[in-house]
């Protein structure tokens, strides 16, 4: 596989042209793509980009459960079509899914990426990683029309429901970026430096980031899992969404 390090995009001269087609990671064309997202949008096809962005945005949060000890240096893991067969993933490979899955459908997409402070982070995980801060976190930004959204399918409804934090819902009007508070009012997840928006990942620039940052963390994920974490990351496996949007 060719690496390519790639610069944020220039949002005053964007073609969004280039945000339907597929790339090396975001692979929108492959098969598994393709069958992941005609099996989310069964029943939609006739329905408008707003209602299949939604769908979408529901099904890779659902149906691939949120598990930061899935973190992988192995760039195969961050391809789409590899992480639609995934029953596990977390934030970055869960957006890069998404944004393969909304090109798909025709909707125009791109990989945004953020450092985030987590202020509900376990003590398990904060001493694994020896930081409560989650470098170039993943996002997506997806054009409806003229106007553009920043979503964020990485936490499942179970696991929210676990933790006291209610889910982002994404309702085709209004970002779905984070969760600033937990259900108690209780400050959750702070933005702390954007990094922007790219068509494809830049993949050497995450491993650089996540070297740097969690040194050893990806080695021995297994071994620092605690049982409490278990419990938390590991739910039993939430079926599809559903019925209408």
């Amino acid at each position: 596989m060719t690496l390519i390090v790639e610069k944020p995009l220039d949002c005053d001269r964007l073609n969004i042209e280039d945000l339907l087609k597929p790339g090396i990671f975001i692979d929108s064309g492959s098969r598994g793509i393709q069958r992941f997202t005609r099996e989310a949008l069964q029943g939609l096809e006739k329905s408008s980009d707003e209602q299949k962005a939604m769908r979408l945005f529901e099904v890779v949060r659902d149906k691939i459960r949120y598990d930061p000890y899935s973190f992988s240096v192995e760039p195969e893991q961050y391809r789409a079509s590899i992480v639609a067969d995934a029953e596990a993933a977390f934030c970055v490979p869960k957006a890069i899914l998404l944004t393969a899955c909304l090109r798909a459908a025709g909707i125009p997409a791109a990989i945004g990426f953020a450092d985030v402070r987590n202020h509900l982070n376990s003590e398990k995980l904060k001493a694994a990683m020896k930081t409560d801060m989650f470098v170039y976190h993943g996002y997506v930004q997806l054009w409806l029309g003229e106007n553009s959204y920043k979503v964020t399918p990485a936490f499942n409804t179970e696991l929210c429901e676990r933790f006291g934090v209610k889910p982002l819902n994404f309702d085709g009007h209004s970002d779905a970026l984070f969760h600033e508070f937990d259900a108690k009012g209780q400050r959750h997840m702070e933005y702390v430096l954007d990094h922007g928006i790219f068509s494809d990942v830049p993949i050497e620039t995450l491993f650089t980031a996540y070297r740097q940052t969690y040194s050893g963390f990806a080695d021995d994920v297994d071994e620092r899992r605690s049982s409490d974490d278990d419990k938390a990351f590991a739910p039993s496996k939430p079926k599809p969404p559903q019925g209408d949007v």
